[in-house]
């Protein structure tokens, strides 16, 4: 087993797929004859498909839920890296560091989106899916998994992700967490939630690694 470690979130952190995601839900919407603002959309991704659509709805509905998945996926291959991604994946694994991913997203869609990052399969140690916990984010349960997995304590791993979710998911299994700003939410709403700090996007992490809070538990 590696030193520390760093798990990370998935959509609109490694991936810019938050927006494409706020388009298929809103297509899903239209067409059961549900107007539903995009803007409110965007505020709760994160989310399980069943939580975003109770907080958006008050109620859980099977056909918009299947309708997101099937828009999503017609425009997966569309899904773009967010800069840098790879390359910190590679540069937290290079400095010794256990790399695990924590996310949402349907089993059948990481494939694809984690071919996007371009990272070598040797750079990620262990990957924990939606489907993997009973609760979703901002319940701690994706976290408190992928620690469990990849033998971590929550003393010695951080926590990267791109919405208030994220921070107080990781916040409730006492995991520190940095957040980006490639989820499209304020740096003021992220500290607010708890972010440890704030950077642009993986690039900029990157860049300011040896600095950032992530050092202590790099090789």
């Amino acid at each position: 087993m590696r030193g520390g470690g760093v798990i990370f979130d998935l959509d609109g952190t490694l991936v810019d797929t938050n927006y494409i995601h706020v388009l298929a839900w809103h297509r899903s919407f239209l067409e059961t004859g549900q107007y539903v603002p995009m803007w409110s959309i965007h505020r709760v991704l994160g989310m399980s498909s069943a939580q975003l659509l109770e907080e958006l709805t008050g109620r859980f509905d099977d056909d918009v839920s299947e309708r997101h998945g099937r828009h999503f996926r017609a425009i997966l291959d569309e899904v773009k890296a967010v800069p840098g991604a790879g390359d910190l994946l590679r540069e937290v694994h290079r400095r010794g560091a256990t790399v695990a991913i924590a996310t949402s997203a349907k089993e059948q869609d990481l494939e694809a989106m984690l071919a996007a990052i371009g990272a070598p399969e040797g750079n990620i140690d262990c990957v924990v899916h939606g489907a993997e916990v009973e609760r979703s984010k901002p319940a701690p349960d994706i976290f408190a998994t992928a620690l469990d997995r990849s033998g971590l304590r929550a003393e010695e791993a951080v926590a990267v992700g791109d919405t208030t979710y994220d921070v107080l998911a990781a916040g409730r299994c006492g995991l520190s967490c940095v957040a980006l700003l490639t989820g499209g939410i304020a740096a003021a709403e992220l500290m607010q939630a708890g972010a440890a700090a704030v950077y642009e996007d993986p690039r900029d992490l990157l860049a300011q690694l040896s600095t950032s809070p992530l050092a202590p538990v790099l090789g």
